[in-house]
């Protein structure tokens, strides 16, 4: 199965190993992932303001490479996820903005939003399956405790990333328990983490970070595992005491492939 595939800008750099996990374990899953060719930003954030096109054009053109393919799009950084989500769906629900869109880029036949977008997760779970992946694993993770950390972006808003649900959500819970380990639940797994106020507000930002780490730890998690660099980035700079580690970092772990990725 081959797939169209949005790294962003932080995955080549400060998250280079969410990226170079992501790839070897979609590998041994059979997955190809194609790298969209001159991708650009998604833009960090997405703006609700209708008249600012002008940050979602690189989502867009993404957009559209993996339409011209035939391809779903796949994303691993939540923010990229959350974007590049948003842009879409946007595109297939406000006639206005998409047509701003369409004129500013001059495509030819331009683009309504049909490109189907997976988050790496929702890919090992809807087109992999997770029944797949844990028979595909050689290092179970018995006995590890492992907290999911969700964060802000992958589940919200939930009218359009649709991924779970976002006061209870289980998909990465669901994928842990396929690995083999214990999912640890915590009531703050989905609670903000402080990243986006860590300038402006260090110590707010400590404050929640520490206090996500801590309602894992009080439910006996020995590590938190996350999709998100900046999420990662903000828990381990406040003083994190047990591992933080990226999800598809365990992934290869399990499926026997981490060590390749030094090559």
């Amino acid at each position: 199965m081959k797939v169209s595939y949005f790294p962003g800008c932080t995955l080549k750099n400060k998250a280079k190993d969410l990226d170079l996990y992501a790839y070897k374990s979609a590998e041994a899953l059979g997955v190809t992932l194609e790298e969209i060719e001159n991708w650009q930003c998604c833009g960090g954030v997405f703006t609700t303001a209708k008249n600012e096109v002008a940050t979602k054009l690189s989502s867009v053109r993404a957009l559209k490479e993996a339409c011209t393919k035939e391809q779903p799009l796949v994303t691993v950084c939540s923010a990229c996820h959350n974007v590049i989500k948003q842009t879409n769906h946007a595109m297939q629900t406000d006639k206005d903005f998409a047509a701003k869109v369409n004129r500013y880029m001059n495509e030819d036949g331009g683009y309504s939003g049909e490109t189907a977008v997976y988050h790496y997760l929702e890919m090992l779970r809807d087109l992999v399956g997770f029944d797949t992946l844990k028979e595909k694993v050689v290092n179970p993770l018995k006995g590890k405790k492992i907290a999911a950390y969700y964060g802000c972006l992958l589940l919200r808003p939930n009218s359009v990333m649709n991924m779970d649900d976002p006061e209870n959500p289980t998909i990465m819970e669901d994928f842990i328990k396929a690995l083999g380990a214990d999912a640890v639940v915590y009531s703050m797994r989905n609670e903000c983490c402080g990243g986006y106020v860590s300038v402006e507000s260090p110590d707010l930002a400590k404050n929640k970070s520490n206090a996500v780490v801590n309602n894992a730890k009080a439910q006996g998690a020995e590590m938190i595992i996350t999709a998100c660099p900046l999420c990662k980035y903000n828990l381990v700079k406040n003083g994190a005491d047990i591992p933080v580690v990226y999800f598809t970092e365990l992934l290869a772990e399990a499926l026997g492939v981490k060590e390749d990725t030094n090559e």
